[in-house]
């Protein structure tokens, strides 16, 4: 068998995230479907970070094995021209045998984008959360440093109706910053590098420092937060919309 990677990008709102679901468009079942056409076989398209409904993708990486002798370029080729638009297969080629996208995947990251403005945007609506008051980047900067390194996430987590209670919630941060755009000043981005996400971790980090930099909370809640371990001490969960997958690193 044969494994090949694919390099991916995609504007996330249409779809119903990564994960295919019967009777909805997502990433992975467009994908899918278009390659078992197009090689004719059933395939499992493994993707190296999951992204849900409404999350975009810059860096997205895909493997599957087959047993078609189909070029990887001829297969990148057809799946251009055959998805929405709103996908787009950067690259493709073979990888090593026993290659999973997921599972050989060391660490994934992430952006996520506020509009800080009084009034809303037309042209970066899909892409950015609108946060009308004044935003503090550099205390939300600072609040965001007590994440970098071995912790349980168990505060940033989604509910815990929805996560597999087996599952540990410890995750390794590698680093977490704050930004201004330098040519949109309305745009703030927050970049984190982890080992792994637990499901909402990114959005409710945003969230809560969103309450820092209104001043509705002071630079040292996040590290308190993270010490109590408990969703309810956290802030919201950020909208889908402003979060991207940067990168997958192996």
């Amino acid at each position: 068998m044969r494994v090949i990677r694919l390099d991916v990008e995609y504007e996330g709102t249409d779809f119903h995230g990564y994960a295919p679901q019967p009777g909805l468009r997502t990433v992975g079942g467009e994908i899918e479907g278009v390659l078992a056409r197009v090689l004719g076989e059933s395939i499992r398209a493994v993707p190296g970070a999951r992204t849900d409904a409404g999350v975009h993708a810059r860096g997205q990486v895909v493997s599957f094995e087959t047993r078609s002798e189909t070029p990887a370029q001829e297969i990148r080729r057809a799946l251009n021209a055959l998805l929405g638009k709103d996908v787009s297969v950067l690259g493709a080629g073979e990888a090593a045998p026993g290659f999973d996208a997921r599972r050989a995947a060391r660490s994934r990251r992430y952006a996520y984008a506020i509009w800080n403005a009084p009034e809303r945007t037309v042209w970066h609506r899909r892409c950015t959360w609108h946060v009308e008051a004044p935003l503090d980047v550099p205390a939300m900067e600072a609040a965001c440093q007590p994440l970098v390194g071995m912790y349980d996430f168990a505060a940033f987590r989604t509910h815990r109706s929805q996560d597999d209670p087996n599952r540990t919630t410890v995750r390794r941060v590698l680093g977490a910053t704050w930004r201004r755009d330098e040519d949109v000043p309305a745009i703030i981005r927050f970049e984190i590098e982890a080992d792994g996400f637990l499901r909402h971790m990114v959005r409710a980090i945003v969230g809560s420092a969103a309450l820092v930099g209104e001043q509705k909370l002071p630079i040292g809640a996040m590290g308190e937060m993270l010490a109590r371990g408990e969703r309810a001490s956290a802030g919201p969960t950020a909208p889908a919309q402003g979060l991207t997958l940067l990168a997958v690193t192996y």
